[in-house]
């Protein structure tokens, strides 16, 4: 058998490593859901300024939530998620439109 220094005579203190394993944050979608009024062209607006979209892919998402009801916007954490979705909020009221911009955990 080995020798095995003793920690405690020695002046040490013996630690054993230790695996912990932080569990990352859930995350959450970003979701803007399809209304009758909200034009298309404020949409993709909405979609680059808040999202950093380029024009393409921001009238991919457009057409998703004209089509199918609701389009995805990003997943983030939870603060920056109820983050984004004030900023769209308040940005769809001023300029007096219906938007709505949901949050939906992944």
């Amino acid at each position: 058998m080995p020798f095995r220094k003793n920690p405690m005579r020695d002046g040490g203190v013996a630690l054993e490593p230790q695996k912990s394993r932080v569990k990352p944050p859930p995350l959450y979608r970003v979701v803007v859901l399809n209304d009758d009024f909200t034009p298309m062209d404020f949409v993709v607006v909405v979609l680059q300024r808040f999202f950093g979209m380029n024009r393409e892919q921001a009238t991919v998402v457009m057409l998703k939530v004209h089509r199918e009801g609701k389009g995805v916007c990003g997943v983030y954490p939870r603060d920056v998620a109820a983050t984004k979705v004030e900023q769209v909020s308040s940005f769809a009221q001023k300029h007096q439109h219906p938007l709505v911009c949901v949050m939906e955990e992944s």
